[in-house]
């Protein structure tokens, strides 16, 4: 219980008490779902008891969606342009993103969905998405049916790619932003190839060239 972790509960302003619940709710979700968190495990991980919770939401439902808010405002902080759009500085911004909140990146776009009470608002975001994806992918790759599957999976690919990334312990974070490109190139590469392993690779802002003097290594 959250009485029995810690003596009284130190008195703080509404709105930096209200944060601290959030983060700690965010990290709880995350970590247990929706179903499998209570609200006096939330109160237990913020270090407040139960009533002091209930003064700032009404429910747990209340906290969840309050949760999901306060992660999509670090995301609209990090990424000023739709995360859709796969230029390089969306891909920077999303990783800078799940750095300063992995807890609220993977409780947006890897719980939420799973949840019935919130699915709806996860699939809509994911077909918002989607969408951008496709205007921008559709002006590199000319057969429609497969812009609208790169369209569908590389926005997939590169949210897993970034969960895949912080649940390895974040290696070379310098690096990391470049192999989400890498990741997102190659369903566009998929998408635009008319045979096999014959296209120039499609990059997120332009298109690069192949290596100088080489043709692209094919695996055996």
């Amino acid at each position: 219980m959250a009485e029995g972790k810690s003596g009284p509960v130190r008195r703080l302003p509404r709105a930096q008490r209200r944060e601290q619940i959030l983060a700690a709710a965010t990290k709880a979700f995350a970590r247990n779902g929706f179903t499998a968190t209570g609200l006096d495990d939330i109160a237990a991980e913020a270090g407040v008891t139960r009533v002091i919770l209930y003064r700032h939401f009404d429910s747990k439902t209340d906290l969840y969606q309050a949760a999901l808010d306060r992660f999509c405002a670090v995301l609209s902080d990090h990424v000023a342009e739709p995360v859709g759009g796969f230029t390089d500085a969306s891909i920077d911004g999303m990783l800078k993103a799940a750095i300063a909140e992995p807890a609220g990146f993977r409780l947006l776009f890897a719980h939420a969905a799973r949840e019935p009470e919130f699915k709806a608002l996860a699939e809509q975001f994911r077909s918002d998405i989607t969408e951008i994806a496709h205007l921008q992918i559709s002006k590199i790759v000319s057969d429609q049916a497969w812009a609208r599957w790169a369209a569908q999976l590389a926005p997939t690919a590169a949210i897993e790619a970034i969960i895949a990334w912080l649940d390895a312990g974040q290696p070379d974070p310098d690096l990391a932003a470049d192999r989400v490109r890498h990741v997102i190139a190659g369903v566009i590469t998929a998408a635009a190839a008319h045979t096999g392993f014959d296209c120039l690779p499609p990059s997120l802002d332009s298109i690069h060239p192949l290596p100088a003097g080489g043709q692209r290594e094919h695996p055996t």
